[in-house]
């Protein structure tokens, strides 16, 4: 018999309904009042986020003919992922407001942000391709909504690889279906082991190229530095950092439900593809003077630290909550850094910087927490995520993938440190950075905040890590 609980699908609900309202409402609103299509945004996520704090206690559901599953990790997605909403309308508001498309800005983001739940909570195949597609075209939309030139390119970009990897993706499921008989995972774990083992191969091969480009995880990433540079400041933050969150949890589910009993090492291409993306973001990140390219390289190598997880999965008990605590950390100090580039738009490179820490200490501090953040340094969240993925990969027998991410983390210094150097230091021959404009006081506090959760949350890891374990 069908589970038809809808009460187990309050957060989404609340999305999609915040969706249309600012939808129709943004239609008949003038131009000077979209700013409550805004306020309707954040009070849903924030009414979502009491309900799947609520849910995190409550014992785990598979709903609509098993084919959603509600547990304690898609309570921590659903949690970030609002939460990230939050924090990118904050961050990019300064740059919306007033303008003729601000209504479909927050529309787009609550859909994506939809999307993006959806997929960590896939339990089956076709759900899990509708999903992704909700999580792709309406950030296909943001990232040209600007109508400039890099942005129409990027969103170009962005489109023709969505759609690639899309079809692949729907491939995958295609051949999967035909030979397990079921697109569920259950039944595909109980039919795959004795299907010919080419097939299942090549079906899954071409599933996990579908996620790879949603996390923008190495070999499909070219499309992350482009649509960072080219789209407006609070697209870039968002589609750097939520859609990875879904796209990861979905990979972890898929991995961890279908072929535990694989004769194919899954883990190991996971390994192979984590260290892989790590050290390519890393060493492209050394040459960025552009402080958007080197965030958008930056996002590339965690997403390979954040892949430790996925390749531990079903071997490591500390696995699945060590990849919640990292994903909410990186989510959160991520934003962080977007919101310092935010609150200043007219420093386009590293050297712009220079000169920041006299001028907006706060600012300045934000943004060093943040970077700091983003290495793993003590106390932040960032370190304790690494500190559980790391310790998980050891766990499961991959203490190599361990070794590769800890000198990964040791290179990555540098390239921070670059940023983080100017911001104290002054020159006659070079201007401080501008002050930010009066508009600028939003992405200001978003960063001020996004700093200081990324420390709260490093400091309560403890409390988090056994809330999430399971």
């Amino acid at each position: 018999m069908m589970n038809e609980n809808p009460g187990a699908l309050i957060p989404e609900l609340l999305l999609v309904f915040a969706a249309v309202v600012g939808l129709l409402a943004g239609s008949f609103l003038p131009r000077n009042r979209q700013g409550a299509v805004r306020s309707i945004a954040v009070l849903a996520c924030l009414t979502g986020v009491i309900a799947a704090a609520a849910d995190l206690t409550r014992p785990a559901q598979s709903v609509f003919d098993d084919t959603y599953v509600v547990d304690v990790g898609l309570g921590a997605v659903r949690i970030v992922v609002l939460a990230s909403i939050v924090l990118t309308i904050g961050l990019a508001r300064d740059q919306v407001s007033g303008s003729t498309r601000e209504a479909e800005f927050y529309v787009l983001l609550l859909l994506g942000g939809l999307g993006t739940v959806a997929m960590a909570g896939a339990n089956d195949l076709l759900l899990l391709v509708a999903a992704y597609l909700l999580a792709s075209i309406p950030l296909y939309a943001l990232t040209g909504i600007a109508r400039t030139g890099p942005g129409t390119e990027a969103a170009l970009k962005y489109y023709l690889m969505g759609a690639l990897s899309g079809v692949t993706l729907l491939i995958g499921a295609t051949l999967l279906f035909g030979v397990g008989g079921s697109t569920q995972y259950g039944d595909l774990a109980a039919a795959l082991p004795d299907a010919p083992r080419a097939a299942v191969a090549v079906g899954l091969v071409a599933v996990l190229a579908g996620l790879l480009f949603k996390i923008g995880a190495v070999p499909l990433h070219f499309w992350v530095p482009d649509v960072v540079q080219g789209a407006t400041t609070g697209v870039a933050a968002f589609v750097a950092t939520v859609p990875k969150i879904g796209g990861l949890w979905a990979m972890y589910r898929l991995l961890s439900t279908t072929v535990p009993t694989s004769d194919v090492d899954w883990p190991l291409l996971v390994a192979v593809l984590a260290a892989v993306t790590m050290t390519l973001g890393n060493l492209a990140a050394f040459f960025q003077d552009d402080v958007r390219r080197l965030l958008a390289y930056s996002t590339i190598s965690q997403v390979g630290y954040l892949l430790m997880a996925v390749a531990a999965a079903g071997r490591a008990t500390l696995a699945m909550p060590a990849l919640g605590l990292y994903l909410a950390a990186y989510a959160v100090t991520n934003l962080g850094a977007f919101a310092v580039v935010a609150a200043l738009p007219g420093a386009r490179t590293v050297a712009d910087y220079r000169g920041l820490a006299s001028r907006h200490r706060l600012l300045a501090l934000s943004l060093v927490i943040c970077l700091l953040g983003l290495i793993g340094t003590p106390p932040t969240a960032v370190f304790v995520g690494k500190l559980t993925v790391f310790t998980a990969a050891v766990d499961a027998g991959l203490a190599w993938l361990a070794v590769i991410a800890v000198l990964n983390t040791m290179a990555s210094v540098f390239y921070y440190l670059r940023w983080i150097a100017p911001v104290f230091r002054r020159r006659p021959d070079a201007p401080d950075v501008g002050e930010p404009a009066p508009s600028g006081r939003s992405s200001t506090r978003s960063a001020q905040i996004a700093a200081a959760a990324s420390l709260v949350l490093g400091v309560s890891a403890g409390p988090v890590l056994a809330l999430l374990t399971v």
